[in-house]
């Protein structure tokens, strides 16, 4: 009879589980046409302007239906046929799993799962960025008309600047130029948002799919020593809010046309980011003219009561939050304490109903209120397209093009396949998949571990764990030492994971954790040939030990590789592929420890010896250079001709000029004006060359710096790059178009944007181009 009953229940299950899945293969929409009520819905109207659909449907939500809307988790409301919404997906670098409103559990078990974003900034590729947007984008899209979503709107990109290298986050991010991290956003949004490379082509503002910007603004400390992230208070000077901190998000508003921003958990200069009228209201949508909705952080509306003790009652907090500008609160703060802040008249139904106007306005961007959405502009894109063979091999491409090859000491590397007969695999992350996704991830289309993609390259291969963990309180030193002593060749393959470094946890130290450093020497000395070291981690790491030890001849950074990771490190160390990735951040030494993380200025203090952060203002030691990185070829760049060495802004006939205490004269970029910016544009002529003997790509970085800085002006400044793949011999020549409003001004400690006459020197890899700005 168990048996019996036992058998009945499965059978039910199964039942239930293939209901489920057939009625989560229709996506969740509003203004259903077979349903007659609608017709007499102004709001499911698509004829009609979407602020006029908008202000119809607020109109008709009594108070607490309002207040049920303004949470991430926002309920259904069946008398007007609206299902329920998440707000809160995750796309970092793939559809992800981390959010609440992508499923894996129906016939779409994964989504394409690219390298950590901190390895795809190394390729310093722009129509990569978008191209990994674009596919983003169609996989969520694909993800929704499989029924396997509940919301269109993804919590990416991470564009906050990695300012100190302990940080748990940096590995999200595109690193410590904000210029750059501007591009990213753009490129990535775009991609994500179904708009074109160049922009401006969203249909009528139609969203494939809604990208958001975090976390505004000066985020970068999770976990300090006792200190959170919280309850951090970051005092951020003007001139580095202006230089350092806020283009990045002003990039992605003003070009990239983000459809959300995300505020902060921490404070700035005493004012919750949440709470914060000045930027989310003046500065993001009076000056920079953002139209989309703001979501807080999640539980940051609580954070910003019960840590930062902002607003003596909840009510108070929550006040604060949605007069600032703040629209959704990931959490539930809003839906328990909006009400009673209305009947204390803390504050009113107008910001109420401005924040479901932003929000219902993305939904109805989205197509989610224009009826079946199999017939919609995005309908057609089929659930198949994710994991699509092209999206597979995009992801390896990043993981190709991004993989730095800091050292090769005599031309280790590449390993001959016909010449390895024996290879010794060493390491705890080589026979760990898991560890290539790196954070915010989801369930890939498929992956290889680091050991199992090399099997195949040569006749033997061994393995050896070595540590017993990244932290590596135990290492198995004999055992490594035995077959790497025996092999043709080993590779090491070590450093962090995310035990070591993530989100709420910073690091204390630079160095490699536990004995990873006494095994990786110890291999070193016993094996026949120089050791290759392979680093997995999304921080920077003091690794002066191996730089300087030639019994380790090559090493390879290779970030947090995503799925085809394994395969990618494969092809390069055995020149299938020539690497070609550039450091989108300094590699400090251990001694950076000494600094407070707390420390938010970007600029030296000579008088404390404090030696700054990023490589446009740190003047101490570095391990390894922002933009380092090697090839198996060489490269060689040049000016040409046609770059001119003089610029004359005092033709501008409305430039003002003052002089400062140094009788220097300089001008505001807002006495310029727009119009005479773009007036000012030039053009820098780069040739580059591959003047070896294999093909490659090549990132050409682009830089700008003075003979001396002057009044916290940067030492040197990234002002465009641009990859180009070269075949060995070939040569090519390369625009870029520089901006002096953006590119060769700097703040002022006021925050405002000045140009200095004078001479800059335009710098290409070796080369140098005199630039004399004339007032």
């Amino acid at each position: 009879m168990k048996l019996h009953i036992s058998t009945l229940i499965t059978t039910i299950l199964l039942c239930l589980s293939f209901v489920s899945i057939v009625e989560s293969t229709q996506p969740p929409f509003s203004c259903d046409s077979s349903n007659p009520q609608t017709k007499s819905l102004k709001f499911c109207q698509t004829g009609l302007p979407i602020s006029v659909r908008v202000q119809d449907l607020v109109s008709r939500l009594t108070l607490d239906e309002k207040i049920s809307q303004l949470v991430n988790s926002a309920p259904a409301i069946p008398r007007l046929g609206i299902p329920a919404y998440e707000w809160w997906s995750e796309s970092l670098h793939g559809v992800g799993s981390a959010g609440k409103g992508i499923f894996f559990n129906g016939s779409i078990a994964g989504a394409t799962s690219f390298p950590q974003v901190i390895l795809t900034a190394a390729t310093f590729d722009e129509n990569l960025w978008y191209r990994i947007g674009q596919v983003i984008g169609v996989e969520a899209r694909g993800v929704y008309n499989a029924g396997q979503a509940i919301g269109m709107t993804f919590w990416a990109p991470n564009i906050n600047i990695f300012r100190d290298p302990r940080w748990g986050r940096g590995q999200e991010t595109p690193g410590e130029d904000p210029i750059m991290t501007g591009k990213y956003a753009i490129r990535y949004v775009r991609g994500v948002q179904g708009d074109s490379f160049n922009g401006g082509q969203l249909k009528k503002g139609h969203l494939q799919a809604s990208a958001c910007c975090k976390h505004f603004t000066a985020y970068d400390l999770d976990q300090w020593k006792n200190l959170d992230r919280f309850s951090f208070n970051a005092i951020v000077t003007p001139q580095d809010m202006a230089d350092t901190f806020q283009p990045p998000f002003q990039d992605c508003i003003q070009k990239a046309q983000a459809s959300g921003i995300m505020c902060s958990y921490n404070s700035v200069n005493g004012i919750p980011s949440c709470a914060n009228y000045n930027l989310l209201t003046k500065t993001a949508r009076q000056q920079w003219g953002f139209h989309g909705y703001i979501t807080s952080d999640c539980d940051a509306v609580q954070v910003m009561h019960d840590n930062h003790r902002y607003g003596n009652t909840p009510e108070d907090s929550t006040a604060f939050a949605l007069k600032a500008g703040m629209d959704i609160d990931c959490g539930d703060y809003l839906k328990k304490y909006t009400k009673s802040a209305v009947m204390k008249k803390k504050v009113s139904q107008v910001h109420i109903d401005r924040a479901l106007h932003n929000l219902f306005s993305i939904r109805m961007r989205l197509g989610l209120f224009n009826g079946d959405p199999k017939k919609q502009l995005y309908g057609n894109i089929s659930p198949s397209l994710v994991c699509a063979p092209q999206h597979q091999e995009l992801a390896l491409e990043a993981a190709r093009n991004g993989i730095v090859l800091l050292k090769n000491t005599g031309k280790l590397l590449p390993l001959s396949k016909a010449k390895t007969n024996s290879l010794a695999v060493i390491g705890h992350n080589a026979n760990n998949a898991y560890i290539l996704r790196g954070n915010y991830d989801g369930p890939p289309c498929k992956y290889i571990e680091i050991l199992k993609a090399l099997v195949g390259y040569a006749k033997s291969v061994q393995y050896q764990q070595g540590c017993n963990a990244a932290n590596c309180t135990s290492a198995d030193i004999n055992q490594a030492v035995n077959i790497a002593r025996n092999a043709d060749y080993v590779v090491l393959v070590m450093g962090l994971d995310q035990t070591q470094e993530r989100e709420q946890f910073d690091r204390d130290d630079l160095v490699l954790p536990g004995q990873q450093e006494n095994l990786i020497n110890s291999v070193a000395k016993a094996a026949k040939k120089p050791v290759i070291l392979v680093i997995l981690s999304g921080g920077p790491v003091d690794i002066s030990f191996a730089k300087y030890n030639p019994k380790i001849g090559s090493i390879l950074w290779a970030g947090y590789p995503g799925e085809a990771g394994g395969i990618a490190l494969a092809e390069i160390i055995f020149g299938e592929h020539n690497p070609g990735g550039k450091l989108p951040v300094t590699w400090y030494p251990q001694a950076f420890v000494k600094i407070p993380m707390t420390d938010m200025r970007m600029r030296p203090d000579p008088k404390t010896g404090y030696p700054g952060r990023t490589y446009r203002f740190y003047k101490g030691p570095k391990v390894y250079e922002f933009g380092y990185g090697l090839s198996y070829t060489t490269y060689s760049s040049g000016f040409h001709s046609a770059t001119p060495n003089t610029i004359q802004l005092n033709q501008l006939s409305s430039v003002k000029t003052v002089e400062n205490s140094d009788s220097i004269r300089y001008t505001s970029v807002d006495e310029i004006g727009s119009d005479n910016c773009e007036k000012a544009k030039f053009s820098a002529h780069v040739s580059v060359e591959n003047s070896g003997e294999m093909d490659g790509k090549h990132p050409v970085l682009l830089f700008v710096k003075q003979d001396k800085a002057r009044n916290g002006s940067p030492i040197k400044q990234l002002v465009g790059f641009q990859s180009v793949s070269l075949k060995a011999g070939e040569n090519s020549q390369l625009v870029f178009e520089i901006s002096p409003c953006e590119h060769l001004s700097s703040a002022n400690e006021d925050g405002l944007m000045m140009i200095e006459e004078g001479s800059r020197y335009l710098v290409v890899g070796d080369a140098e181009h005199p630039i004399n700005i004339m007032m």
